[in-house]
């Protein structure tokens, strides 16, 4: 598939099979060779219904496709181009940028050269690349000579430069005759039959003087892209009426594609009284500590991980170019952290000289010593950096402005992906992780970007978008208990309620277009009575409880032996006093129930309709020696700031609220630095003080020295060591673990329960996403994982739930091959793993017991099969399944197997066996 062998995002990939629903079997004509625009319009409503699409708003088919920023525009649309010349033949197309920034940018990703090169993965492309034509050098060949070899032409042309060359009714250059060609490039653009035009963040340019001339090109198709769906006008937004694909910032950050955005300020900050000069200055030594802070994280965690290492840099807001000099002078003084920034700072502004500039492109190179960026406005769309972490916004402006120019550069993710080292505070409870965080320093401002950031409008709450003039409301997720059906079967759970009975709202009255939500069908419990019922559920509860004993009752299986349902009738016998207490009418009509026969019928239920997973906890044997070793620090990314106050962070996606800075270095016990530094070493668990005392103070008198040597007094030195103590004593390990020697621990599996109750859940889908077909892939307009299938045989749960579509597929493969099957929540497994420090759980795509064996299943993207992360899953599932098997060899149960299937490998036309032997 094209979006494998490009490795695209969900988004990225729904995109392209957007254009595939809409054009997989033909392209519309141009506009003038029989376009009949209504329809098309028709036709593209109908194939996607849960759009907002209304009309081109051109005379040729114009779609536009919102992604947020940070996503991959331009990956789409090297996506898009090879879609079209992969399916249809198309040859030409014809790409427009907004302004020179992102003009530069598309011809640098659009070589072959580029480390961002966006045909890599396509072979066709590789040895027939396309000509990339520019705005520079289409006047110097005869292009349309070219056409004959068969090579894709791919224009990128500038439309700021053609907005000024048609200002005053003039004719811009394109549409002048070019002796190469014999004709102007416009007309011969124009001629072409399957020109398709592609406009780079188009709300930038919609309503120009040059697109309307662009426009009377009448490509075949135009493919809009933009991360802003509307236009500013004098009356306020007006949305775009093309739009196929609406993928926005909240939905980018719920979805971990970028950073999450936190504003910053200090706690129990109070501006009264403080001068503009004095706010700035606070502003920005805090926005500098952050800075210092994040560059430790991100410092250890390239140690930690292998990664490369990410420099961070700071970006400060100047009201104007006077301004951003005086920011300037006043950062490379010694007035400003005694000068440490020094050959750190570039001013970037139309004063700014070539070096400046170049210094500002490589600002994403560790070895370019650039840490702080000041700019008069927002650096400009196309500036795509990944090491932007702190902004300083010192210009006036409302918090709407602040919040939507301050995220739209900064939320790019320096690893493609959310770092998430699953950090805790001293309580236990989670932390953001700073790699995967934007600060916005806005001490003055903190309250008001808070509740500009909650308004339900706001770009970081916004998950779908509705056209202004639309009734309809913003949809709503549905909620629905995920049960084990064996729950269902025994009355164990309340009667389920049709949440069509439920009417979908949005404020006081009910939307007309809330769509119907089916009933979720439900079989009738087996047991009718209520006497009968509770002695189930008291059955069930004994059940849960005798699994414990594993020798007496190894597997779910063993509940049918007759000496543990002896035990299981004394047990409930036992309870039901005080359970059953019937009313006088009861008692006198109903029989009594017949707790044999029904702990005998439940037995056989959870037999049925469980897979027997044994309860499997690892534990170490013995304790390994571990001694760490005598080595020199590596000190230079270490340049903690003196504290002053506590700093407040607060996302603006959550409104999850972090302190900085915990208390002054006064209040401590410790009159020696060095003891403070060891401290806090020997709060990690795998250091021991009687085995390397040496080397802890010998480290320790490394990191005040090297704070000594910035000139600190001994208060300073305290204050830095006791705020920063934590992250000074992981980045100090981290570098500990390179030195020491450690023997090695055995770990063993103990098998500490029979069997393990299925947990239960709660599923969400949108309106319309309850679907009870499951050979049906969702309806246009919704997400495969906005979705909850019913209607499948043999799986244990009678709603499911995917992530993507090879797992509905691979389900439907287990439906028909095993003999049941689940998808475990979480807590169904107790399996970690391990990640340099962070240990997190790990639960198997799918289980599904065979007629010979257990298999548990995990489907992965074809491109992440061999991730470090993926194959150290695979490790302690093939250690479970191991001594669930060993278990399993006592008393004759199947043996348990775990296989890693690649995406592109499941099709229903193959057999569960043939999956399974993959990988």
């Amino acid at each position: 598939m094209l979006s494998d062998r490009l490795s695209l995002r969900a988004p990225q990939r729904e995109a392209v099979e957007i254009l595939d629903a809409l054009f997989g079997k033909v392209l519309p004509p141009k506009a003038d060779e029989g376009l009949d625009a209504e329809a098309w319009v028709a036709r593209i409503k109908d194939a996607l219904p849960g759009t907002q699409f209304r009309e081109f708003e051109r005379e040729f088919v114009s779609l536009a496709f919102a992604l947020a920023t940070g996503v991959g525009k331009t990956r789409l649309m090297g996506a898009m181009i090879a879609y079209l010349h992969l399916l249809h033949g198309v040859k030409h197309f014809f790409v427009l940028a907004p302004n020179l920034t992102i003009y530069n940018k598309l011809i640098q990703d659009f070589s072959s050269d580029s480390p961002k090169y966006v045909f890599k993965g396509i072979q066709e492309f590789v040895t027939d690349p396309p000509i990339i034509i520019t705005g520079e050098d289409y006047t110097q060949r005869d292009w349309a000579a070219n056409t004959l070899f068969g090579r894709v032409q791919i224009s990128i042309f500038n439309i700021s430069k053609i907005n000024s060359e048609v200002r005053g009714g003039r004719e811009p250059r394109i549409r002048k005759m070019q002796e190469a060609l014999g004709t102007s490039y416009f007309e011969y653009l124009k001629n072409l039959p399957d020109l398709v035009l592609l406009m780079d963040e188009s709300h930038r340019y919609r309503a120009s003087a040059g697109v309307r001339a662009i426009n009377e090109l009448r490509p075949r198709l135009g493919l809009e892209l933009t991360a802003t769906p509307y236009v500013e006008t004098s009356k306020g937004p007006v949305a775009f009426r093309n739009i196929v694909q609406d993928y926005p910032l909240g939905r980018a950050i719920a979805d971990r594609y970028v950073k999450i955005p936190a504003v910053v300020t200090r706690k129990d900050f109070n501006p009264a009284g403080l001068s503009p000069e004095d706010m700035e200055h606070i502003k920005l030594s805090d926005g500098v500590r952050l800075h210092e802070s994040v560059k430790v994280d991100l410092d250890h965690y390239a140690r930690e991980s292998g990664e490369k290492y990410v420099k961070p840099f700071m970006l400060v807001i100047a009201r104007d170019t006077t301004h951003a000099k005086e920011l300037y002078d006043l950062m490379v003084s010694t007035r400003f952290m005694e000068g440490r920034y020094a050959g750190k700072v570039i001013q970037v502004d139309h004063t700014s000289e070539d070096l400046m500039i170049e210094r500002l492109l490589k600002v994403e190179d560790p070895n370019e010593p650039t840490e702080i960026v000041i700019h008069v406005n927002m650096l400009k769309e196309g500036w795509d950096v990944t090491n932007l972490y702190t902004i300083v916004p010192l210009r006036a402006a409302n918090a709407r402005v602040l919040i939507e120019q301050s995220i739209g550069r900064g939320l790019r993710l320096p690893y493609g992906k959310r770092v998430d080292r699953r950090l805790k505070d001293e309580r236990g409870q989670p932390l953001t992780d700073p790699i995967d965080r934007l600060n916005i320093v806005a001490h003055d401002r903190f309250q008001e970007i808070i509740e500009e950031a909650n308004r339900d409008d706001s770009l970081l709450k916004l998950v779908d978008r509705v056209l202004l003039e639309e009734d309809g409301q913003l949809p709503t997720n549905v909620p629905v208990l995920a049960a084990p059906g064996v729950r269902g079967l025994l009355g164990l759970d309340a009667p389920r309620v049709n949440p069509a009975s439920e009417p979908i709202t949005e404020g006081p009255e009910t939307s007309a277009s809330t769509p119907e939500v089916p009933a979720i069908p439900t079989p009738p419990p087996v047991f009718t009575t209520p006497a009968e019922q509770t002695v189930a559920r008291v059955a069930y509860q004994a059940m849960q409880d005798i699994s414990r004993d594993v020798r007496a009752v190894p597997s779910v299986e063993a509940l049918q032996n007759p000496e543990v349902q002896q035990r299981l009738i004394e047990r409930v016998q036992a309870k039901l006093p005080t359970v059953i207490q019937p009313t006088l009418l009861e008692g006198a009509i109903a029989p009594a129930p017949d707790v044999a026969k029904i702990v005998a019928q439940t037995a056989n239920l959870l037999v049925d309709r469980t897979i027997s997973i044994p309860r499997i906890l690892v534990v170490p044997e013995g304790e390994a020696e571990r001694e760490f070793l005598p080595f020199t620090l590596d000190l230079s990314k270490i340049n903690y700031q003196p504290p002053d106050r506590t700093m407040v962070v607060q996302n603006l996606n959550d409104n999850k609220q972090e302190w900085i800075n915990a208390f002054p270095g006064s209040q401590i016990e410790e009159k020696n630095l060095a003891d403070l530094v060891v401290k806090g070493l020997l709060s990690i668990q795998e250091i021991s003080y009687d085995e390397n005392a040496d080397t802890l103070y010998h480290l320790a008198d490394q990191v005040v020295a090297h704070f000594e040597a910035k000139g600190y007094s001994s208060e300073t030195i305290r204050d830095i060591l006791v705020v920063h103590e934590k992250q000074l004593r992981t980045a100090i390990f981290a570098q500990m673990e390179q030195h020491q020697t450690q023997g090695e621990v055995e770990y063993v599996h103990e098998v500490r329960q029979g069997f393990t109750e299925l947990r239960t859940s709660t599923l969400n889908y949108r309106p319309g996403g309850l679907l009870t077909n499951p050979q049906a892939r969702p309806p246009q307009g919704l997400k495969i994982e906005s979705c909850v299938y019913t209607g499948f045989q043999k799986s244990l749960y009678p709603e499911v739930k995917f992530q993507s579509d090879p797992e509905r597929i691979l389900a439907l493969v287990l439906d028909r091959d095993a003999v049941k099957w689940f998808r475990p929540v979480k807590g169904q497994f107790l399996m970690t793993y391990r990640m340099g420090h962070q240990i997190s759980e790990y639960q198997p795509d799918f289980v599904a017991e065979t007629e010979n064996e257990v298999l548990m299943l995990e489907v992965k993207a074809a491109n992440e099969v061999d991730d470090d992360e993926v194959q150290e899953k695979a490790k302690v599932a093939r250690e479970w399944c191991e001594a669930a098997s060993e278990h399993v060899k006592r008393y004759g149960g199947k043996p348990w197997r775990y296989s890693i299937i690649p995406h592109n490998e499941i099709a229903q036309n193959h057999s569960l066996g043939h999956l399974a032997q993959l990988k």
